[in-house]
């Protein structure tokens, strides 16, 4: 028999999914199945799914037809499981490496009916706050197992369904099924623990609780919390018809129902405070209709007075006691910012008053009219005319002449502007001026923390590349790469969004988990790609030619990515060696990556006969368009290029060290869009064998665009414009 059978409910959990399920079939114990239950989501969590059932055949997919909800979802994963053991795990938390091999052990030692596992809170920023497992049990609580009623101190572990596994037979015998509506959990767990004949205690950290910064149902206001009154009704009422086996257990379990109303009502995330007065007094209500007659363990201190408050039905007191301890909070985080701020008047540079001034400028500006037919652009940092912005700009002087676009570029790039494109330089009052007025800000990278978003303001966020390497918030687990970064500045800038572009459900998921934010995703490929798809033979020659390419001359453009964690590292890489191997009508392209733009030395290739570094080149569209084959690296190149389906090099010489510094979102060794080798010695022979357009790579490139490219059919700019410019008018 199968030992556990994990269930993972799927509801708007895309860019934290594949992070769960990889957590559990990574696991050294092999005895498990997966039962992932798509509930109706309307992201790609269910195709996610499909995918890992596909491949491993440990996983098994089920969708719903219609949303039910987190308890119901739950119930279908649990008529499918033949395991021991059930483990209802959330789609968006993760587990522990290796915890499987404790708890396969507890649970083949003792067979419990519950075992309770430890956990921690997993926020945003990396840290994590520990359960409250240490206070309930502050010694070990050891493998012996026991009833509620030997050690009711356990109803103060975490009422989670997560937290816990359960054995199959012992559900199936009791009835035991989720309840639906939010708050599920409670109506589960707590009879599950009273009728247990043997519970166990496991003090292995085994789940990582995300708390999301979006998207929960914790952080979501509105009167679906009143929900949890009726879960509890549920316990109280199979209390009874339990009577009088519980009977001793019922002072625990109410104290434990006040407790958790109270949490309810003093998080300020999930009750507006217009309805905190109707919500305390169902809790006056509850109190009297099911408070034990031997009465019931009362808090000590501030929490006991609650209580009585409660009770008494006194809100008026309840609710002047809160906003005294909030207003206490607030003034001593006032005072620590206040003594964080303060810096030495010596400090203040020329350069800082200058920037003052500009601010003040910008702030004067803001106060006046926003301008309702201007856009403003930028790309790379101000690096100048480029990428999916340029690409939107073309459209939107097509299809939307009415809006005014102008750019902002660094002073040293005002050169590399198209003719007839409107600017003005990146620094001075007429960028503040722009930025300040302009209806719509479109740019590949985010604008700087001054920027503010205001009302009736559109930001758009069209990215610079399908993820290869981790980012945003994922960044964190990978210092190496993230040094300096201000995460909590990052999340500020991420808010202003209005819509982030994708080029592919991939990029969807990962930008989700990696910028949580209320931004509105537009999965419709890539703008700049447009080019690749309705660029014609005349104009692809009209490039060559312009490069220097010969007629019957082979392209290969070479075009690694940078390492941020290894400051001037050069890929092993030899041009002469590799034009050798192409033979004389044979000529190579190298571009370094864009923040190499101050250090031409990056690629060490000068401009020779058949060798040229096009790293200044303005268009990195024309290079893919002028190419017939690439080779990069971790490079988001190779989705851009798999576009043209032309062959692709993956020459990954520290995929290794890369992957562990750096961290990557999937494998480009294991799902490449062509032939892989890790050194140069294996690169030359791939072009000599001919393995860079043999079988095996044109399979791999073919199923890399399918899975990457397929929104990129030429229209992504003009799906853009619609949108943004014309339908959200």
């Amino acid at each position: 028999m199968t030992l556990i059978s994990f269930v993972v409910p799927a509801y708007r959990v895309q860019g934290y999914l594949r992070e769960c399920l990889d957590s559990i079939l990574g696991q050294p114990e092999s005895d498990i199945e997966v039962i992932g239950v798509d509930d109706c989501s309307p992201d790609d969590s269910g195709e996610i799914l499909a995918e890992y059932a596909d491949r491993d055949p440990r996983v098994h997919a089920v969708r719903l037809p219609e949303n039910a909800g987190l308890g119901p979802a739950r119930n279908v994963g649990l008529d499918r499981a033949v395991g021991e053991y059930v483990w209802f795990v959330d789609g968006d938390d993760w587990l522990e490496p290796e915890c499987l091999t404790a708890v396969s052990d507890r649970l083949r030692a003792t067979r419990p009916d519950v075992l309770v596992v430890d956990h921690v809170r997993a926020w945003w920023n990396t840290s994590t706050t520990r359960s409250g497992m240490r206070d309930v049990y502050p010694e070990p609580p050891g493998p012996e197992t026991f009833r509620l009623r030997e050690r009711p101190e356990a109803v103060h572990l975490l009422h989670t369904a997560w937290n816990r596994l359960l054995r199959r037979q012992f559900l199936v015998d009791n009835g035991l099924r989720f309840a639906p509506g939010w708050y599920e959990d409670v109506s589960f767990t707590y009879p599950a623990l009273m009728l247990a004949e043997r519970i166990g205690v496991l003090d292995v950290v085994c789940v990582n609780y995300r708390q999301r910064r979006t998207g929960a149902i914790t952080r979501t206001r509105g009167e679906r919390h009143f929900e949890v009154f009726e879960q509890w009704h549920r316990v109280f009422r199979l209390m009874e018809r339990w009577q009088p086996a519980v009977d001793e257990l019922r002072p625990v379990v109410f104290e434990r129902m006040i407790w958790h109303y109270l949490t309810v009502l003093g998080n300020g995330e999930r009750i507006a405070p217009e309805l905190r007065p109707r919500f305390f007094a169902r809790i006056t209500t509850d109190y009297r209709r099911w408070r034990p007659p031997q009465g019931y363990p009362v808090p000590p201190g501030v929490d006991g007075v609650k209580h009585r408050l409660v009770a008494a039905g006194r809100w008026r007191t309840f609710s002047a006691l809160r906003n005294a301890y909030l207003a206490r909070d607030a003034a001593g985080q006032r005072a620590r910012r206040v003594k964080r701020r303060v810096t030495p008047v010596a400090r203040r540079t020329a350069r800082r008053t200058r920037d003052v001034l500009l601010h003040e400028y910008y702030r004067t500006e803001l106060r006046r009219p926003v301008d309702p037919t201007l856009a403003v652009y930028a790309a790379y940092w101000y690096r100048g005319y480029a990428c999916n912005p340029a690409a939107i700009y073309e459209a939107a002087r097509r299809l939307a002449p009415r809006v005014r676009g102008v750019w902002i570029v660094r002073r040293d790039r005002v050169d590399t502007l198209p003719e007839g494109v409107e600017y003005v330089v990146a620094g001075t009052p007429a960028a503040y001026r722009t930025l300040a007025r302009a209806r719509w800000l479109v740019n590949n990278v985010n604008f700087p923390d001054a920027v503010r978003k205001r009302p009736g303001t559109v930001h758009v966020q069209t990215h610079h590349g399908t993820p290869v390497k981790v980012m945003g918030l994922d960044q964190q687990r990978y210092p190496v790469g993230a040094v300096g970064m201000d995460f909590a500045g990052l999340l500020r800038r991420v808010d202003r969004w209005d819509y982030s572009i994708t080029s592919n459900s991939f990029s969807t998921q990962m930008w989700d988990r990696a910028y949580p934010a209320a931004y509105t995703t537009l999965e419709v490929g890539y703008p700049r790609n447009d080019r690749l798809v309705t660029a014609s033979r005349a104009e692809v020659l009209r490039i060559r030619a312009d490069l220097g390419v010969r007629d019957g001359e082979q392209v290969v453009l070479y075009a690694p990515t940078h390492r941020e964690h290894l400051p001037g590292y050069r890929p092993p890489f030899d041009p002469d060696c590799l034009l050798d191997v192409l033979g004389p009508a044979g000529r190579l392209l190298m571009r370094s990556h864009y923040f190499h733009d101050r250090d031409r030395r990056t690629l060490r290739a000068v401009d020779r006969d058949r060798v040229h570094d096009v790293s200044a080149h303005p268009r990195v569209e024309d290079l893919y368009l002028a190419a017939d084959l690439l080779v990069t690296d971790y490079s988001s190149a190779m989705f851009d290029y798999a576009v043209l389906d032309r062959p692709i090099v993956i020459y990954a010489p520290d995929w290794e060290a890369y992957r562990l510094a750096r961290g990557v979102y999937f494998d480009v060794t294991a799902e490449p869009p062509g032939a892989v080798t890790r050194t140069f010695a294996g690169l030359l022979e791939a072009f000599r064998s001919g393995a860079v357009r043999g079988e095996a790579a044109e399979e791999a490139r073919r199923r890399f665009r399918d899975r990457f490219c397929a929104l990129d059919d030429g229209h992504a700019a003009e799906r853009v414009v619609r949108r943004v410019f014309i339908e959200g008018v």
